[in-house]
């Protein structure tokens, strides 16, 4: 016969059970959190690929439909335009249009490179200037940001090519036909003598990345030096003479292997020389400047983000104000300037497709604009262009984060 059990002994047996003993219930597939979410995933990449298949399929359709070829055979067809500005690559307008896409690339590449460095020293000088105690340096400094900071990029860009550039008077109203001229700014841009190396000027350049070699060698003695017994070298002025002294004697030792040959006005314009292009120095102001304006503040936060016990501590110890700036101050406020200030590089070096408001020949002017109306090939010349901005922005990445990668604070 089963036996009565009471209310406080059937808990007891039930206690006892092989389900209570460590061995939890089997739970249902739908209530499994690890499985659902792999549903959950399979679902999003089913519809993002059905997403991408119908916009392929549709981009193909509706190009068969109108009669539009596809591929990049078009690249080996000769433009037929001119561009005002081929620096590095040789061009005619009977240059197909890779040499357009080269053209423009490099363009971008110049102009985003000279920028980047233009911006970052213009911005760390306004940065420190308005930490100054001087109080006409920081107002200055605070009416350069607020200023700058505050107006559209492309009324900047629009300012500098047309109210200061164009403005400028024309070569004929400077310099009469005949004239040889070594250095000139006027609305064709700036010109000057173009500087030709004659034989002997390797020996110039040889001496040029010697000294760097040393300079560099020389630095991380200088450092060893220092963090054994506590004195400075004077490094700036050593690496200063070496770099630019060192080649300047080569250069008068060796004969002085470099001529110039000046630029000369014909009836109409000045030919010969070197010729920077208004459109590149409006937008090289425009970008520099707005773009300096965002990494001062940077460099302003970075700088506050010290703990004012290190600056204490660099004056206690008798360290002059420019030293403690420069070494112990500034490498610390890096670590909290690099991050945002990899953004900024990002955005000029975006912002420079506004180009195309003042002719510039960029990439996006000469390729995905002038070369997309002339061959109507929408689909490749897009995603070409969207490759370079996109390899030049993973590029500028990750070179900003292997340099933050070495400054960073390292902990125990």
């Amino acid at each position: 016969m089963r036996p009565f059990l009471l209310p406080t002994e059937s808990r007891m047996a039930n206690n006892n059970s092989p389900s209570s003993a460590g061995v939890a219930p089997a739970v249902s597939f739908w209530r499994d959190p690890d499985k659902r979410a792999i549903i959950y995933q399979v679902i999003v990449v089913s519809v993002i690929a059905w997403f991408v298949y119908s916009i392929i399929n549709n981009t193909a359709t509706n190009m068969e439909q109108r009669g539009l070829a596809s591929g990049f055979g078009f690249l080996s067809t000769s433009a037929g335009f001119g561009i005002i500005s081929t620096p590095f690559v040789p061009y005619t307008e009977e240059s197909n249009y890779f040499t357009v896409f080269l053209v423009g690339l490099v363009n971008t590449i110049i102009i985003a490179a000279i920028g980047c460095l233009f911006a970052l020293a213009l911005g760390f000088v306004v940065g420190i200037a308005r930490l100054s105690s001087n109080w006409l340096v920081q107002k200055i400094a605070i009416f350069y940001i607020e200023l700058f900071r505050n107006i559209p990029l492309l009324l900047q860009i629009l300012f500098w090519y047309s109210a200061v550039l164009k403005p400028l008077p024309g070569p004929r109203e400077l310099h009469e036909a005949g004239e040889k001229v070594f250095f000139s700014i006027n609305n064709r841009g700036m010109i000057f003598a173009e500087p030709v190396g004659q034989p002997g000027f390797e020996n110039v350049w040889y001496t040029f990345f010697a000294a760097i070699i040393v300079t560099w060698v020389i630095k991380k003695w200088a450092n060893a030096r220092q963090m054994k017994t506590g004195q400075q070298f004077p490094m700036f002025f050593v690496g200063l003479l070496l770099i630019v002294g060192a080649p300047l004697i080569t250069y008068v030792l060796t004969g002085r292997p470099l001529d110039f040959e000046p630029a000369q006005m014909s009836r109409f314009a000045l030919q010969g020389g070197v010729t920077i292009i208004p459109e590149f120095v409006a937008l090289l102001l425009a970008l520099v400047i707005y773009t300096a304006s965002f990494i001062a503040e940077i460099v302003r936060a970075g700088i506050q983000a010290v703990s004012h016990g290190q600056t204490e501590a660099a004056s206690a110890l008798g360290i002059k104000p420019t030293h403690r700036m420069r070494l112990v101050v500034v490498p610390q406020a890096m670590r909290v300037i690099v991050p945002p200030l990899t953004s900024q590089f990002l955005n000029l070096t975006k912002n420079s497709s506004l180009a195309t408001a003042i002719a510039y020949p960029d990439l996006f002017s000469v390729f995905a604009g002038t070369t997309l109306n002339q061959t109507g090939q929408a689909v490749e010349i897009m995603a070409m262009t969207l490759a370079v901005y996109l390899t030049l922005s993973l590029l500028t990445s990750g070179f900003m984060n292997w340099y933050n990668s070495r400054i960073k604070l390292v902990e125990r």
